[in-house]
Order: structure tokens, then C-alpha cells, then sequence
């Protein structure tokens, strides 16, 4: 998860205002206003390129974009621009998850090892790792650390010899003996990437399909994303695939291109354009009636997933984008998606970051609206150029200014209470 950009900051400066502002103003003065603020300060701050969505439920889809999908060609970002969607992919992995036991394969409260034996060789200081369960991993609250991977990097100009993410199971597995819990399971909160991998192997186990088969066969399929893949895009889709860049002060480094995400997939592997995301966002605000989005997760499902079961927060350490609300909101997680609540009101969402993408989707499920944004770029915040290889490009946001931040705050704020005002 990168460090992430100044670059919206400004955009929230003249306009912080209390969540239902907007219940005064109508949908379409709002959304122009957010378009006219985002293709500005994507300008302002050097982003290569990105683009924005919002969806309401029962209108046509309304489509931004801004910039260039590769810098060096100066190709156009548009609606087939495919990109890398990281940590949202997280949301999918719960889904697939609740889409088993909705089957009666498993239930939320197993332990793990029943699917996982391999981790019984991690170390639990606080009581038998048999009492690790599906329901925390999906909650980060198992006590697993944050990175896939345990970056070791003594000089940034020399470490492309690594890996991007592990390749293969059997490095993960290898790490278990040395890997330990850092609280008791179930007592508080830690974002962790490897406990989305442990669920991706508890799905391939069960279902007997890859992690990205089963997902594409039970997710992607149904819901129409006849764009989206995992990884490395098939040889069709390869012309659209963006690039990434990092920037630190005025210098732009690419990001390796097309990059396979490895054993990780079910953490960060989703690739998609915009539009097919239109389309997730859709089901995910539902249509009373539709029996395709029913049949890929029934609501009541939807529903206990997005019912927030303990404060998104790390002890002891500052916030970062996916752990601050408007207005000092605190969000709660729930099984696999963050949950926001202001004035009584509920908002979804979950970020992804990851090789200079960034890019955040956000839920309204009562007004029935959502917002999807990504760029390609992560701007440091780093007030001079520094060296900007892939291994840097996994760590954490800053939290002093970042887009989600922005679009959480703006749509709160604005665009979704003018659409529920239209209801």
C-alpha cells in the first residue's frame, strides 16, 4: 500500500461542511462540481492519469477521465482502460467466502487450520492457533501483520532483483514458522494482507477452483465484468492495461507493467476497467427484484457483511486513509468491507493501493449511489525527487492528504445526500 498523494487536500480546504450539506442542492450541480474539482487537481498535482464514476441506482452510469493511461505513448485513459484494483479485490475474497457458507461449506466461525493446516506452525503466544477463525481473518482482527511480504530493502537503487509479491504458496508457507501473532485473535484490529491470503486458500480448497477461477465462475460471470481478470491480462485486453508511475517531487518512475500478483491474488489481484466496476457497484447497491445479483449473494448476506464489528484502528498508531472518516469519523470493520456512520448514516467502502494504483469505492446502499475512483499515480508527498523503485511502492498511505480521503469526504458530504433528496 503506497504512500499517497497531497493532491486532493485542496480540494476539501474551501468546502469542508458538515455530512447533509448537500440536501439543499440538486444531484447535478453536485456532480458537476466534483468533475470540474477532479480534472483539476489531477492536473495541479501531476497525475498521469485516473478516472471517476458515479452510479445511481436505476440512471445511466456517469464517467470521467482525465490524463494518460501510459505517459511514454501518451495514450488517452478511457472507458476500456483497465487497471489494478488492490486491496478492493479484498472485497471479492469476502464475498466468495460468504458465497460458501450461503452454500453450507463452511461456516464463519471454523478455524482456519480445518482448510489451512499449515498454519498450525504459527507461533500464538496468547492461546492454540486452532482458535483462529474465518470471521477474523475476514475482520483483520486475527493478529496477522500487514505485508505480504517482509521487505528488506538496504538500497532502494537495488532492490528490482525482488519479487514483487511471492509467486507461490510454498513461500508463504515457508514464512509460517517465523511468522507470529501480535494480540490475542478477536480482540482489536490490524489491516492484514496474508490473512487474505489464508482465505484465498481456504476457497481454492473447498470449491476445488483457483482462486481466480472460482471468483471469475461465481462473481465476475454473473455480473456481467466480461473485462475483468486477474494478473496478467489476456492478450485481447493487453492494448488497455494502464501503467503506473510513483512520483517524488517532479520525478516520475514507472512501476512494473502488467505485473502478476502471485500467490497474493486474493488480496490485490483484480483487474478491470472502469466500466466493469460500474457494474460491481451496481450489485452492490442493489435492485429490489434482480435475481442474478440474489443469486451471487443474497442481500441479508450483503447486509451482515456491512455490519461493523469492531473500530478500524491500530493501537497506538496514527491514522491512515482507510482508517479516517469525514470530519473525524471513526469506521468499524466489518467482513471484508469498512463501514462509515455520520448523522445515522451509512456509507461502505474499501481502498485498494498498490504499485502506484490507487483507487477507493464507495457504497451509499440506502440512497442507492456509489462512487469509484482510481488513478495510476502515487504521489509521494516527498519534497524532493528520490529513487522510486517497486519496492517502495507497497507501504503505507500518509495520511496528511490523500484522494480517498477527498472523494469519501465529497460525496459524503454533497453528491450522495442530493440523491437521496431525489428519492
Amino acid at each position: 500500500m503506497p504512500p499517497r498523494s497531497w493532491f486532493l487536500l485542496a480540494l476539501l480546504a474551501p468546502c469542508s461542511l458538515p455530512y447533509g450539506f448537500a440536501q439543499n442542492a440538486d444531484p447535478s450541480s453536485a456532480v458537476q462540481a466534483l468533475q470540474q474539482r477532479f480534472h483539476a487537481e489531477l492536473k495541479r498535482h501531476g497525475v498521469v492519469g485516473g478516472a471517476l464514476a458515479l452510479v445511481h441506482r436505476g440512471e445511466e452510469a456517469q464517467m470521467f477521465f482525465a490524463g494518460e493511461a501510459k505517459r511514454e505513448t501518451h495514450q488517452a485513459i478511457d472507458g476500456e482502460t483497465a487497471y489494478n484494483w488492490a486491496s478492493i479485490t479484498k472485497t471479492m475474497t469476502a464475498i466468495a467466502i460468504l458465497q460458501l457458507r450461503d452454500h453450507g461449506k463452511l461456516s464463519l466461525d471454523d478455524a482456519v487450520v480445518k482448510y489451512v493446516p499449515e498454519l498450525q506452525q504459527v507461533h500464538d503466544a496468547f492461546g492454540p492457533v486452532e482458535a483462529i477463525t474465518i470471521r477474523e481473518l475476514l475482520t483483520h482482527s486475527a493478529g496477522f501483520r500487514n505485508p505480504t511480504w517482509p521487505w528488506d530493502c538496504d538500497d532502494a537503487k537495488d532492490c528490482d532483483w525482488q519479487p514483487f509479491e511471492p509467486t507461490k504458496w510454498s513461500q508463504v508457507a515457508a514464512m509460517l514458522p517465523y511468522t507470529h501473532l501480535a494480540f490475542k485473535p478477536g480482540t482489536q484490529w490490524s489491516y492484514s494482507n496474508p490473512g487474505y491470503v489464508f482465505l484465498g486458500q481456504v476457497i481454492e480448497r473447498i470449491s476445488g477452483d483457483d482462486f481466480e477461477v472460482y471468483v471469475d465462475k461465481n462473481i465476475l460471470k454473473p455480473l456481467g465484468m466480461t473485462e475483468s481478470y486477474f494478473d496478467r491480462a489476456p492478450y485481447f485486453l493487453e492494448g488497455h492495461v494502464s501503467a503506473s508511475y510513483v512520483k517524488t517531487g517532479e520525478k516520475i518512475t514507472a512501476q512494473p507493467f502488467n505485473f502478476d500478483t502471485g500467490i497474493t491474488t486474493s488480496n490485490s489481484g483484480l483487474k478491470a476497467p472502469l466500466k466493469d466496476m460500474v457494474k460491481y457497484a451496481r450489485f452492490l447497491i442493489g435492485e429490489p427484484g434482480n435475481a442474478r445479483y440474489e443469486e451471487v449473494l443474497k442481500r441479508s448476506s450483503l447486509e451482515e457483511a456491512w455490519t461493523g464489528v469492531l473500530p478500524a484502528k491500530q493501537a497506538g498508531e496514527a491514522g491512515t486513509p482507510y482508517t479516517s472518516g469525514p470530519h473525524g469519523t471513526q469506521p468499524q470493520m466489518g467482513l471484508g468491507f469498512f463501514v462509515l456512520k455520520g448523522n445515522g448514516h451509512r456509507t461502505i467502502y474499501h481502498d485498494g493501493d498498490q504499485g502506484g494504483f490507487s483507487a477507493e469505492l464507495l457504497v451509499d446502499p440506502e440512497g442507492g449511489s456509489a462512487g469509484v475512483l482510481v488513478v495510476n499515480t502515487t504521489d509521494t508527498g516527498a519534497p524532493a525527487a528520490q529513487e522510486a523503485t517497486h519496492a517502495v511502492s507497497n507501504t503505507e498511505p500518509d495520511p496528511r492528504g490523500d484522494l480517498r480521503l477527498a472523494l469519501r469526504e465529497e460525496l459524503m458530504d454533497r453528491v450522495f445526500p442530493a440523491y437521496v433528496k431525489t428519492k
